[in-house]
């Protein structure tokens, strides 16, 4: 059997955005957030974020009427793993192919090449 997955749903990854701004925020917090740009429910918000804790993203205190939730992760170690876990399902583990899409198709700007090389010179 294998370990299951670090990956986010997209739902989840923008909750956690939002928790990872603010440091610590209450469903309401983040039901208020969400429903700026998308139609989602409240309960769909307290629900995904008992997930999250469950998964072990999240980890919940109370605080007058309200729990509070904080990140139980840096958002650098969980975009990490999520980026492995796309080059190693996608690239079978090399990331080659897909910094050669990216420069391929345009998506990486002139700025970006310059930083990606620089960081290659210092990796030496």
């Amino acid at each position: 059997m294998s370990k299951p997955s670090d990956t986010l749903t997209d739902l989840e990854l923008q909750i956690m955005k939002i928790v990872w701004d603010r440091d610590s925020s209450t469903v309401r917090d983040v039901y208020e957030s969400l429903v700026k740009t998308r139609k989602i429910a409240y309960t769909t918000v307290m629900t995904m974020m008992g997930i999250l804790e469950q998964k072990g993203h999240l980890k919940k205190s109370s605080r007058a009427r309200a729990y509070v939730y904080r990140p139980t992760k840096p958002k650098k170690k969980v975009v990490g793993a999520m980026v492995r876990d796309f080059v190693d399902r996608v690239f079978n583990g090399s990331a080659e192919p897909l910094l050669v899409h990216l420069v391929e198709e345009g998506e990486l700007s002139e700025e970006n090449l310059k930083q990606v090389a620089k960081m290659l010179r210092k990796s030496k």
